[in-house]
């Protein structure tokens, strides 16, 4: 069993306009990961990342706590195998449909 996964976050609650997005950036990037997170139309927050499933799950938590400012309601997540298809962690402006 490989320890490489795949995490889709949908984080609900008051996530935007408190710098979710480049809290989420510099976790994952201090964990190696793949990935990106945006902003969605209906208020929430996407994170698609991929790496080490230790990585991941510290993400997660860092997701469910949110920065200074955020109110994180809850965290939907999916696991899934790797793709091997992204890129280093970015921030995307605006909606963005997936990957």
């Amino acid at each position: 069993m490989s320890d490489v996964a795949r995490l889709e976050a949908l984080v609900h609650g008051r996530v935007q306009g408190v710098g979710f997005r480049y809290y989420t950036l510099r976790f994952a990037t201090g964990l190696g990961l793949l990935g990106w997170v945006a902003n969605e139309a209906s208020g929430r927050v996407r994170v698609i990342a991929e790496g080490p499933r230790q990585g991941l799950e510290r993400l997660l938590e860092a997701l469910r706590e949110g920065p200074p400012g955020a109110f994180v309601e809850h965290v939907d997540e999916v696991w899934a195998p790797p793709t091997g298809a992204l890129d280093p962690f970015a921030v995307r402006p605006g909606w963005h449909g997936g990957d």
